[in-house]
């Protein structure tokens, strides 16, 4: 199938931000109409980690998400240092940083993209076995609960609604499809 030509005449900054850019862009559709698109550039990407226990229990984090004025259940991750960080490392540093644990093989698992229609933002997933005690170190603002769940109640989280978190959604998931 032939995709209709699209064309960006103009991307203008509209807020530069610590890790984000919004811009417009001003997009010349197949009819020659121009219209106005926002469009997030998320400048360094990010990591994500789901723990498993010796148990097998999922270790997940409670946070505030502003966006939402709530608190969510999520996998830990986090934005990369620079554009040039390895995600795996990323991934290493925040499963530390955010749960007190380290884990010296993290195993890819998958990347996404969180959304596509206005957003650049990608994340790579690992998984984390043989985890390693050692020590939480939340960024200075930053306040996580701890909860161990088990895969089957997390899916159910997810199926309730309660989970909205996509990469945590995306996480769950797939890690249930590739070892259970």
């Amino acid at each position: 199938m032939k995709q209709p030509l699209l064309r960006r005449k103009e991307r203008v900054l509209e807020h530069q931000g610590s890790i984000l850019d919004i811009y417009s862009d001003y997009m010349e559709l197949p009819d020659g109409k121009v219209e106005k698109w926002d469009y997030v550039e998320h400048r360094k990407g990010a990591a994500a980690v789901v723990p498993v226990l010796p148990d097998g229990k999922i270790l997940m984090v409670r946070q505030y998400r502003n966006a939402l004025n709530r608190f969510t259940l999520e996998i830990p991750a986090g934005s990369r240092d620079s554009v040039t960080e390895p995600t795996i490392e990323c991934a290493s540093r925040e499963l530390e940083e955010e749960t007190g644990y380290r884990c010296d093989n993290l195993e890819f698992l998958l990347s996404l993209r969180t959304t596509v229609a206005f957003c650049n933002e990608m994340i790579d997933v690992y998984v984390a076995r043989d985890l390693i005690p050692s020590e939480q170190h939340l960024d200075e603002g930053e306040y996580i609960e701890l909860e161990a769940h088990e895969l089957s109640e997390l899916c159910e989280l997810v199926y309730q609604g309660v989970i909205q978190d996509g990469k945590t959604v995306a996480a769950i998931m797939a890690y249930k499809n590739k070892y259970c």
